[in-house]
């Protein structure tokens, strides 16, 4: 199993174009993670360098999972900042190079976002992912309950509407604040 690294905001700007690769590899095999082709990896390295302000400061998680071959998949995770939603977070990006696929590293990449939010006080997390695909199925056998379908969401990379499903899971336990006050 590939070792998974949560990005510091003084390693991420060199995993760039690392994340890049993996980014570019997912649209290029049809993933509908919010980008249309053409898309390479210069502009997903352009799209990666849009987030380290939010690493900076804390208001995203990024972790990398390496093998032998290099950085072969990440997921992301934003913990809401506003004072009524500082017990929820977003999974975002979670993304497994199409060379590394089928060996349960989506799930090793989700599992670390999830005890990472319950680690910083969240008791829910959301995410989306187009319905009908591979991702959908991780996550409804890993407990997340789908609370929704919202047709022609969004395209895919060659520009086909899809719908996407909505999720959801809770954690147990109280939440904290970022300061640690109940």
């Amino acid at each position: 199993m590939p070792t998974i690294t949560r990005l510091s905001p003084g390693s991420y700007a060199g995993q760039v174009d690392n994340l890049a690769a993996v980014l570019a590899d997912a649209v290029a095999h049809g993933a509908s993670v919010g980008f249309r082709d053409p898309f390479g990896a210069c502009d997903a390295a352009a799209w990666w360098r849009t987030r380290e302000p939010a690493v900076r400061d804390g208001s995203l998680s990024v972790w990398i999972a390496e093998d032998g071959a290099g950085v072969v998949g990440t997921v992301s995770l934003a913990l809401e900042g506003k004072p009524n939603g500082r017990h929820r977070g977003e999974v975002l990006k979670l993304m497994v190079h199409s060379l590394a696929r089928g060996r349960g590293l989506g799930r090793a990449l989700l599992d670390t976002a999830e005890r990472a939010a319950a680690g910083a006080g969240a008791t829910l997390l959301l995410l989306d992912t187009a319905t009908g695909s591979p991702a959908e199925r991780l996550y409804e056998t890993s407990g997340w309950t789908r609370y929704g379908i919202v047709p022609d969401y969004a395209a895919d990379p060659a520009g086909t509407l899809e719908d996407c499903s909505f999720f959801y899971k809770r954690f147990a336990g109280e939440a904290l604040d970022r300061a640690g006050a109940r």
